[in-house]
């Protein structure tokens, strides 16, 4: 079964264009919705999504930005629909999974994305690598000095202290407090 889904931004569009070329597709169902497409709970969306049967139906759209946020969310919802057998079209761009040829657009499509995500990886550990050469250290700054470390740690070996008492009056969670004894003089 093809599975339509139309979307607009705002309520001063209108979906008719995308229902007609949806229904002229073949569309025994259509998904309409009129939200912008940066927002992440789009409900007719959900709809489709959860309407789908796997290995059995497929997904057709007028554009391919009617479907994804970003590129990040389209090649993930790509995946998806690659992951429970469900076909993906989209009409102006000529894409359909469903073909050998869509597919090889598709795996050309996550190559991509997956290269681009080796980029930023690539240029945030240079970056951070830079950071510590300069003598910058990355992370979240510590709760407690050294001095209050060594005054956990003393607290901790008596055992009149409760661990609850030494973690309220530092304010830090037990996790923490663990973690500095154990450090055996650093500074965590």
């Amino acid at each position: 079964m093809l599975v339509g889904y139309a979307r607009v931004s705002t309520q001063d569009q209108n979906l008719d264009m995308q229902i007609k070329a949806l229904e002229e597709a073949g569309c025994e169902k259509i998904f309409a919705e009129k939200i912008t497409g940066t927002k992440a709970d789009r409900p007719e969306y959900q709809k489709m999504k959860e309407f789908v049967r796997k290995s059995h139906d497929t997904i057709v759209v007028y554009k391919l930005d009617r479907l994804g946020r970003s590129m990040r969310h389209l090649i993930d919802e790509m995946q998806y629909f690659k992951e429970i057998a469900v076909g993906f079209k989209s009409l102006q761009e000529n894409i359909d999974t469903t073909t050998s040829g869509g597919k090889l657009f598709f795996h050309i499509f996550a190559a991509i994305a997956e290269f681009e995500r080796d980029i930023i990886k690539e240029r945030t550990l240079s970056g951070l690598k830079a950071a510590r050469a300069r003598g910058r250290v990355g992370g979240r700054p510590s709760k407690v000095t050294p001095s209050q470390v060594a005054i956990i740690k003393q607290l901790y070996a008596d055992n009149k202290n409760s661990i609850s008492d030494i973690c309220g009056s530092f304010k830090i969670s037990q996790a923490t407090l663990f973690r500095l004894v154990k450090q055996g003089g650093k500074n965590g």
